[in-house]
């Protein structure tokens, strides 16, 4: 595991929403190359599973924005 004393200095010194900010770009930016990558029939399958789940239950479900917000105000705790 990586420990802050690793990483860069310009990054260490960036504030926690800084920091949470840069993790979303970065993983945006893996998420932009979907195509080079490919799921396993494992993880397909859990994908439908979850999905079909939804579906039946459209309300048991969080946004994107509630939990973020559910683990930056914990962090902030």
């Amino acid at each position: 595991m990586m420990s802050d004393q690793t990483l860069p200095p310009e990054i260490r010194n960036l504030s926690l929403n800084e920091r949470i900010d840069l993790v979303e770009q970065i993983w945006e930016s893996v998420a932009d190359e979907e195509n080079h990558f490919e799921l396993t029939d494992a993880q397909k399958q859990e994908l439908e599973r979850r999905i079909a789940d939804h579906h039946q239950n459209p309300q048991s479900g969080r946004s994107w924005e509630e939990v973020k917000q559910e683990l930056l105000q914990s962090v902030r705790a």
